[in-house]
């Protein structure tokens, strides 16, 4: 006669196994490290501040005061 399996025990070992691959899954997909959201936070504030420092004329768009619209 064969030997008495519990289902239950392969059922939360193939569940254990389903949530590591998930895991494993989201951490490539949105596991960064914190100097790495530092360095690309660092670069949209220089890139920013760049772009607003070679405006030519940053009042140009502004109807002149007293202009009737």
């Amino acid at each position: 006669m064969g030997e008495v399996v519990n289902l239950n025990r392969f059922r939360k070992q193939a569940a254990r196994r389903q949530a590591e691959a998930d895991a494993a899954e989201n951490r490539a997909r949105f596991g960064r490290t914190k100097t790495e959201r530092a360095k690309d936070a660092d670069d949209a504030d220089r890139s920013g501040r760049s772009m607003d420092g070679r405006k030519l004329d940053p009042g140009k768009d502004e109807p002149p005061p007293g202009a009737a619209g």
